[in-house]
């Protein structure tokens, strides 16, 4: 076979790429690495004429087709053209030659030398299908013997192929005889091929090729391609319809697109700018008959991936030469996801609108109220690519306000999101979304999906979910959640929250009520002291509750403190609030309004308090439960310890420990980022660095450290003289002296 453009299918269904060895677009035939366009800059000039890229072609004199074979067969072509008729599959009665390839090449069928049309060469590859038996009749088998010959090696295996093409608006069908001797053929073996010359076609065009037998053995073969147009090959002298193409350059200048049509001023032209749909027909946008030369501009907020240009002389069947320039530009594809929208479809239906085809996951999330990103639900959708502007359902039971899908796109991985019923069903509802897990034997686990991730129901985790994991299950069982997904495995519910949300606001009230009475009467009681505490700086005591003895310790440091101008927090005053919010939640109150006071917290160091420090350090988490419920030092030690991880300690933390129950090596040293005292005998400088920054120094401030010594050495001395105090922890135990 000449030389040319080649290209191959399998036997059977056939889906072949295109001429150029799988590539498309306007160089689909230019050779790989043979010229590389810079696409970001725009510079793509296109000739739509010669070119020393494109590719020359073997020219065919004379109309006639014809056919030819490969050594050792024999071939006849029919004359005329016959009907397409393939028949029903039916069995073979013994070997028979078959179709098991079509190749395609691309020649010229000329009529004088400058007056050509495309035309396209196909070879039919063929091999034997079906094994040697005894033949009961010969004239089923498809056998021309010699009756003078009764050797089987003597006789010959006949095929009729039919080869069918398709090109708008033209439809063929041409019929060969082949044969082969019998002698030569082997089983599933190919035995040659045969080259008919040829189907004309016109530039641009898409073909279709079909071949099989009559009668047919097996599945046709097909073959698609899509033909060049004039800008790809070495016809422009030979072809008539390509000698008057403009020529056409693309070029950017700032935020415009140039589109620079070079042709003369005498000829006219027509120009279409059109989006290119992969899935769907092509979708016009702007149309003109112009006359050359012509300088047009397109702003950088018009490009799509799919913008395409086309071009074509104003006369009688004159080639159109397309140009999809903006595939691969950044600003393009920044344009088609910033024009992408999701929208709903009633009742459950959703669909990604999108002037061109986008490359995007989707999945559907739970966007809970007051911001924070949306969590993934998988299922109910799996993160696969979404086809544009179609009407895709989502599996849900129930609709609900929180339900969103995201859009993630393959491009920079930008994020798309709608929550789709916010328009009908109303703003965002504090619900709880749980998540039901079904196992063998009706056995289900059930968790709430929190910020922090899904946490069990009825686990003793410091979360909300948590602390409602009895009432949210009675919800479930009672029926006051509503269901939005289920399968054999799995289940999504939507339990309300608002109950929960109401009792909270009326135990605050309550509290704010009781509060303001006791405040009242404090006021009524004791003017004087109220007034001079609330002109002192706020101190937050934090201990360790290990014994009474310890309690009596920091009730007198906190009493004596009281004294001064100071305004003293401590848990030994606040049992009940305690006791209702939580040591953790007691905490974090009491730490926030301390602080923004412009307060003090003050971390009281024990060996108990100094154990917990080193399980935190040691294990990144509370390693052992709280001592008891109304300790509130291991309850803060979440909060604590980041402030001083992450150096937000300084002007805000004091430590203290008190002398010989401590010594100030056993401190750990990240709390030593801050000042730590022994009480009492630092006691004049603990009580200065309490004092508010910027305000002078009290004159008597020496007088009031021996006040407060006098009322906390007794404890101190009571508490070391207890049977098992302990004595100086370098490794937190006690020594029993």
């Amino acid at each position: 076979m000449p030389t040319g453009l080649g290209l191959s299918g399998s036997r059977g269904t056939v889906s072949a790429p295109p001429f150029g060895g799988g590539r498309t677009g306007p160089w689909a035939l230019v050779s790989p690495g043979t010229w590389k366009m810079p696409v970001p800059l725009f510079l793509l000039s296109l000739a739509l004429g010669r070119s020393p890229m494109v590719l020359s072609l073997e020219k065919l004199m004379g109309p006639q087709d014809t056919a030819r074979c490969s050594p050792g067969l024999s071939c006849h072509l029919w004359d005329g053209d016959v009907l397409c008729l393939p028949g029903s599959i039916v069995s073979a009665p013994g070997p028979v030659l078959v179709p098991t390839r079509l190749q395609t090449e691309l020649v010229l069928r000329c009529h004088q030398e400058t007056d050509c049309d495309l035309c396209v060469r196909v070879a039919i590859h063929l091999a034997v299908h079906g094994h040697w038996e005894e033949p009961k009749d010969e004239d089923k088998f498809g056998i021309a013997a010699d009756p003078e010959l009764e050797e089987p090696r003597n006789a010959f295996l006949q095929a009729q192929v039919v080869l069918s093409f398709q090109a708008y608006p033209t439809a063929r069908c041409v019929l060969l005889e082949v044969q082969v001797r019998a002698a030569l053929a082997r089983p599933g073996q190919s035995v040659g091929s045969v080259v008919f010359d040829c189907f004309e076609a016109a530039l641009g065009a898409e073909v279709r090729l079909w071949s099989y037998t009559q009668p047919r053995y097996q599945k046709e073969l097909n073959l698609t391609q899509q033909l060049p147009d004039c800008k790809g090959l070495e016809v422009r002298d030979s072809i008539q319809s390509c000698w008057a193409l403009p020529w056409l350059s693309v070029s950017a200048d700032g935020d415009d697109v140039h589109l620079v049509l070079d042709v003369s001023e005498e000829q006219h032209f027509g120009l279409s700018l059109y989006w290119n749909h992969v899935q769907g027909p092509t979708k016009p946008w702007w149309h003109s008959n112009l006359t050359g030369p012509q300088n047009i501009t397109l702003n950088h907020t018009d490009l799509f991936p799919c913008l395409c240009i086309q071009v074509w002389p104003l006369e009688p069947d004159s080639v159109r030469t397309s140009l999809c320039p903006f595939r691969e530009d950044p600003r393009a594809q920044g344009n088609l996801w910033r024009a992408a929208r999701l929208r709903l479809l009633p009742p459950r239906g959703w669909q990604l609108n999108a002037p061109c085809s986008l490359l995007a996951e989707a999945t559907l999330c739970w966007q809970a109220p007051g911001g924070g990103p949306c969590q993934s639900l998988v299922p109910p959708l799996s993160r696969t690519n979404v086809t544009v502007n179609k009407t895709l359902e989502l599996p849900l039971l129930n609709a609900h306000p929180n339900l969103c899908v995201q859009q993630v796109s393959s491009w920079e991985k930008l994020q798309l999101q709608e929550c789709l019923w916010a328009d009908s069903l109303g703003a965002l509802k504090d619900d709880m979304l749980l998540v039901e897990t079904r196992g063998p034997q009706d056995n289900r686990s059930l968790c709430a999906l929190e910020p922090s991730g899904c946490t069990p129901l009825l686990s003793r985790a410091s979360t909300r979910a948590a602390h409602l994991g009895e009432q949210l299950l009675q919800d479930l069982q009672s029926g006051q959640c509503l269901q939005l997904w289920e399968d054999d495995l799995r289940a999504l519910w939507a339990c309300p929250m608002d109950k929960y949300v109401h009792q909270r606001w009326a135990l605050v009230w309550l509290a704010c009520l009781l509060l303001a009475s006791v405040l009242f009467l404090l006021f009524l009681f004791k003017k004087d002291h109220v007034k001079a505490a609330a002109k002192g700086r706020a101190a937050l005591l934090l201990y360790s509750a290990e014994d009474s003895g310890f309690e009596r310790l920091v009730g007198a440091l906190a009493s004596a403190l009281c004294q001064l101008p100071l305004r003293v927090v401590v848990d030994l005053w606040s049992r009940r609030e305690l006791s209702a919010q939580g040591p953790l939640a007691w905490f974090h109150a009491q730490r926030h309004q301390t602080l923004q006071d412009g307060g003090v917290v003050v971390l009281l160091f024990s060996p108990g308090a100094v154990a917990l420090c080193h399980e935190w350090l040691q294990d990144g988490a509370a390693a052992s439960a709280p001592h008891g419920p109304h300790d509130a030092f291991a309850a803060s030690l979440s909060c604590v310890l980041p402030d001083f991880l992450q150096g937000r300690a300084p002007g805000r933390y004091v430590g203290a420990y008190f002398d010989g129950l401590l010594h100030s090596e056993a401190v750990p040293a990240l709390f030593r980022s801050v000042p730590v005292f022994s009480l009492p005998s630092q006691l004049p400088d603990f009580l200065g660095t309490l004092q508010r920054p910027g305000s002078p120094r009290p004159g008597r401030l020496g007088e009031r450290a021996k006040q407060v010594s006098r009322v906390l050495q007794p404890s101190l001395d009571q508490l070391l003289q207890a049977p098992g105090a302990p004595g100086y922890p370098g490794d937190c135990t006690r020594d029993g002296t």
